[in-house]
């Protein structure tokens, strides 16, 4: 669990999209120069004045300098996450592997699978590809996905951080003692119009003896996004 962080400054989310891809220039450029106050007042003075800007409120030093200490913390985290996404993608596996510190084989990311939430009917699907990403004013990172038996026009963009996750893993029937009550689960919901995934959490478990099909424990779940209920096998 996360702690709480102490409450600031509501960031300013009213840059532009040609503001914020300069912004994101000078970082790559400048680093933790960029936090310098003469900075950060010269590129507030260079958006003011910009024909991108007529129109909208004055920017203040200070908004910039927030959103740039903003980037530059959350930098090292979205380029972990954009590092390990492409390869995973299918059409770039490779069969190369690096030694960590002291020796120490790092994980092979190549062999990682991802699955990705539509906005369209909130269901899960697994991802082929990913084709690219971008971030918006808030700050946040989106990358743009080709889901597995699906073409370009069911492309979409989905939220990094709430909407991928590495592929689920189909339980054994001999794994089911893993398996309580609160858990949280992405299970098949199949109605006349639709059979796709969607998360649910288990409500109640009754435990069963197995027989030669394997698991025959029932268990009761619920739907996060209709809070609708059914029993499975």
């Amino acid at each position: 669990m996360e702690r709480l962080r102490p409450r600031g400054r509501q960031m300013f989310s009213g840059f532009t999209k040609g503001e914020i891809e300069k912004m994101e220039k000078l970082l790559e450029e400048s680093g933790e120069q960029s936090l310098n106050r003469d900075f950060c007042q010269k590129v507030t003075k260079r958006f003011n004045r910009s024909s991108g800007r007529a129109g909208k409120p004055v920017i203040k030093w200070t908004e910039v300098y927030d959103w740039l200490q903003s980037r530059l913390q959350d930098l090292p985290k979205i380029e972990k996450r954009m590092s390990e996404i492409p390869k995973a993608c299918p059409s770039n596996k490779t069969q190369e592997s690096s030694q960590g510190p002291e020796g120490e084989k790092s994980p092979d990311l190549s062999e990682l699978e991802f699955e990705a939430r539509s906005s369209k009917d909130g269901a899960w699907y697994d991802v082929a590809m990913f084709l690219t990403h971008r971030f918006l004013s808030s700050g946040e990172a989106e990358v743009r996905v080709r889901f597995v038996g699906f073409g370009a026009e069911e492309d979409e963009w989905v939220n990094i951080k709430q909407a991928v996750r590495e592929r689920s893993v189909p339980l054994e029937h001999s794994e089911c003692q893993k398996v309580k009550a609160g858990d949280l689960v992405l299970c098949f919901q199949e109605r006349r119009d639709q059979a796709i995934y969607y998360d649910a959490h288990i409500v109640e478990v009754q435990r069963r003896m197995h027989d030669i099909r394997g698991c025959r424990c029932l268990f009761l779940v619920r739907y996060d996004h209709d809070s609708t209920e059914f029993t499975s096998y």
